[in-house]
């Protein structure tokens, strides 16, 4: 996977509940969940790739059965052997996930 963000520059996999998480610059910009790759959106990311066929990252809550999402997309199937384009989406989630960064208070030491 870290292949197909090759052209982000450096891109780390970090194993995590069963997936992976992939990082740049600090951040989680994506994940892998049952081997598809969902990239972290913001509403107008969302937007543009559930009309390139993307589907929500989302599960039932077991305790309750609620639909929960925490923000993901998956990658367009046409960007999945294409690294270029691949690293297009990944550099505009890799932006989201720097901006939500930057809006979060600070942590007291």
């Amino acid at each position: 996977m870290a292949d197909l963000f090759a052209p982000m520059g450096d891109v780390r996999i970090k194993r995590m509940f069963g997936g992976a998480g992939v990082y740049a610059q600090g951040v989680m910009f994506a994940l892998l969940a049952d081997d598809v790759i969902y990239l972290k959106t913001d509403a107008a990311l969302r937007i543009a790739l559930e009309a390139e066929g993307g589907e929500v990252f989302a599960w039932e809550r077991p305790s309750d059965g609620k639909r929960m999402e925490i923000g993901y997309v998956s990658l367009p199937s046409a960007a999945m052997d294409d690294a270029e384009d691949a690293s297009v989406w990944g550099r505009r989630a890799l932006a989201v996930a720097l901006a939500a960064r930057k809006s979060k208070p600070a942590k007291k030491a």
